[in-house]
């Protein structure tokens, strides 16, 4: 299993360097009310009453000169690129150690130490009695440490969802060559931050109620924010605070939206700053949901692999002999920037982000539509947002989670939208590392990135029986293949019909 990357040991992110670490615990405190606050709120309001006057003679200034320019061209759209990512998956700490070991063909799954899972079944008959085979895999982290990322009191206190973000957000920004010095330089009020999670801190939130069967006493007082997903976001952006400059105030929310969650956070991002609300975002989705209650929740949907006995090969996306996903765990962020803002800085810049889109099947809680109609609309505008054609996709990054439904439907809108395309290569990430559930999007987008960036495009492992009516002509094969790609996309499904599909490209 990967080691820990070291790789960012010279960028000083560590929260206990910069400050004691139990001013963390005394700032989240802090965000239910404090005297600090109400002076704040007070001084604000007096800052409000003094420049009131002024306030409203610039917004009629304003409302002139937009009168004025009525007439005149609009102005050039702001261009969305992204210049660092980080990741805590089964394969890695790291980019590109990550995409290394996909590009080998590795597989993350393997069966579950972190608790005795001996006693979950993976599937129950419609009479509810046991099918005497026991969940035992799943793409679990093995060795994780937020060692020099997180305060060591704080690490204790979050859920594993909240730690991988913290984590992964602040390897972004080293990623992203975003030292102290440079982050000084930036407009920390149009520097945001959304990363969401499908299904939030459920081991905090499992801990409390158990602590309340005792006594309320018991429970943990932080169980609340530290298990609701918006925290996330708020928690990273409080703890990046470095030597008195304030934290990142700009555009700071979560989105959860099941495991197409990761993309409309990072759809949502780029639009932020396409309108010029935010010059510098941080995005993407964690989730850790490989504990004793989530696991169950999956099984009673009957949704997880049986594949127990070579763990390696549960996960098969488009193989005849698919028969569920299995859970994955981690945590993907991108650094998304607009275009002039990070060559004003010198960034390296990986891919171009050009566009995305949501749409709903309103058709079943857990059942794509029979027809793929909601998929091929959400690619269909997706690459209207982009402003490009469907023959300019070359390559895709499918949702693709190894279920009987899914996996086909997705395939039928892909050949539907690209499928006269000689050009076209799919592949599915969760043949490697399992679902995510919604910090899915987000590493896939980091796979989609690397492939850009290398020209390497990971295979399909497991693919041993392609399903009748699937064209292996259009999916990688077993080996990595070289592409040179003009346009990628990626896409994200959940439950409750939630389709989402986002697109990058090489910058140029």
């Amino acid at each position: 299993m990967v080691a820990a990357s070291s790789c960012y040991a010279y960028l000083d992110f560590r929260p206990y360097n910069h400050y004691n670490s139990n001013n963390i615990i005394i700032a989240l405190s802090s965000l239910f009310g404090s005297n600090s606050i109400s002076l704040n709120r007070n001084q604000s309001r007096l800052n409000r009453a003094t420049n009131s006057g002024r306030a409203m003679a610039i917004a009629m200034n304003m409302e002139n000169e937009a009168m004025v320019s009525k007439n005149n061209p609009p102005m050039e759209k702001r261009r969305v690129v992204v210049t660092g990512m980080g990741v805590e998956t089964s394969l890695g700490y790291d980019p590109h150690t990550f995409y290394e070991n996909l590009l080998q063909g590795n597989s993350g799954i393997s069966h579950i130490e972190d608790f005795d899972c001996s006693n979950f079944p993976t599937a129950i008959s419609k009479y509810y009695y046991y099918i005497k085979t026991f969940l035992r895999i799943a793409g679990e982290i093995k060795s994780f440490s937020t060692e020099g990322w997180v305060a060591p009191k704080l690490s204790r206190r979050m859920d594993k969802f909240m730690l991988y973000l913290l984590t992964a957000g602040k390897k972004a920004l080293a990623d992203g060559g975003v030292t102290e010095q440079v982050m000084a330089e930036f407009d920390k009020a149009k520097c945001g931050i959304l990363i969401g999670s499908a299904l939030g801190g459920m081991k905090v939130f499992h801990e409390a109620i158990q602590a309340f069967k005792i006594s309320y006493k018991k429970m943990n007082p932080f169980c609340v924010p530290l298990a609701t997903t918006n925290m996330g976001s708020a928690m990273l952006a409080i703890d990046l605070v470095w030597s008195g400059l304030n934290g990142w105030m700009g555009t700071n929310y979560s989105i959860s939206s099941a495991c197409a969650t990761s993309n409309f956070c990072i759809l949502n991002s780029a639009n932020h700053i396409i309108k010029g609300e935010a010059d510098v975002m941080l995005c993407g989705g964690s989730d850790a949901a490989i504990i004793p209650i989530g696991l169950a929740g999956f099984v009673a949907v009957r949704a997880l692999s049986q594949r127990n006995n070579d763990p390696a090969k549960a996960s098969r996306p488009w193989d005849c002999n698919r028969d569920g996903f299995v859970m994955g765990e981690g945590a993907g962020v991108l650094l998304l920037e607009e275009l002039e803002h990070a060559k004003k800085r010198g960034a390296t810049i990986y891919a171009e982000f050009l566009g995305g889109s949501f749409t709903c099947d309103a058709y079943h809680m857990t059942e794509p539509h029979p027809d793929g109609a909601g998929v091929i609309i959400c690619i269909e505008r997706a690459l209207a947002h982009a402003g490009i054609t469907k023959e300019q996709i070359n390559y895709v990054n499918a949702h693709a989670t190894s279920t009987p439904a899914g996996d086909l439907k997705e395939y039928k809108a892909l050949v539907h939208c690209f499928g006269q395309n000689p050009e076209l290569k799919v592949n599915s990430t969760k043949s490697m590392i399992g679902h995510l559930l919604g910090a899915a999007g987000a590493v896939e987008a980091v796979a989609t990135v690397q492939a850009i960036r290398t020209g390497w495009v990971h295979p399909n492992i497991n693919l041993d029986n392609p399903e009748n009516g699937v064209d292996t002509k259009l999916l990688v094969g077993s080996k990595k293949e070289r592409l040179d790609i003009k346009a990628a996309l990626s896409n994200s499904f959940g439950f409750g019909g939630h389709n989402s599909s986002i697109i990058f490209a090489p910058y140029k």
